[in-house]
């Protein structure tokens, strides 16, 4: 069944239809949780506070096939949110000092989430340009989500968001290649 005529079902009040919806697309929702908020437990908490949203608000919704982009906008507006009520932002450079351990309690050894150190590197890099660029860079590359749902997620022009995406990268490649040509 297509997306459009499992958000019919939930807009009628059918809760596995919401439910089936959401769980097609856990890891996804997981993963851009984690890159907001840094640890698995705050991700969860940004998660949980998604599915009541979208529980309470699925009628307001107009375009049953933009049910995957609105979520996600809710998801990260809800990780701002959070992050903002406890009066803290989580930089790149504290994430990179996650816990290995701490992801462990929520996702098995074979996790998919666990950052390798080519991730961990791209964060260091990623720390030069600012956090605009950062956040849209990590969109697009990270998240694999196009421009038209980078633009909703972060409130600009699909024009802002691409403008953001290239001077980001242009900043980075000057920076590599200054590593470069030091060495």
């Amino acid at each position: 069944m297509d997306v459009a005529r499992w958000v019919k079902k939930a807009k009628k009040g059918n809760k596995e239809a919401l439910l089936h919806l959401i769980m097609s697309e856990k890891d996804v929702y997981y993963r851009l949780a984690f890159s907001y908020m840094g640890n698995a437990h705050d991700a969860m908490d940004a998660m949980d506070e998604m599915i009541v949203t979208l529980y309470e608000k699925i009628g307001q919704l107009k375009k049953e096939e933009a049910f995957y982009s609105w979520s996600k906008t809710i998801l990260v507006n809800g990780c701002k949110r959070l992050l903002h009520k406890r009066g803290k932002l989580v930089l790149l450079e504290d994430w990179n000092k996650v816990d290995d351990r701490e992801i462990g309690q929520v996702v098995s050894s074979n996790d998919p989430y666990r950052r390798s150190e080519q991730q961990m590197d791209m964060e260091t890099l990623l720390l030069q340009v600012n956090e605009h660029q950062r956040e849209a860079i990590q969109l697009k590359y990270f998240h694999d989500l196009d421009y038209q749902t980078i633009a909703d997620i972060t409130k600009v022009s699909i024009g802002t968001v691409k403008s953001r995406i290239y001077h980001g990268l242009q900043t980075l490649k000057n920076q590599y290649r200054g590593d470069v040509d030091e060495q």
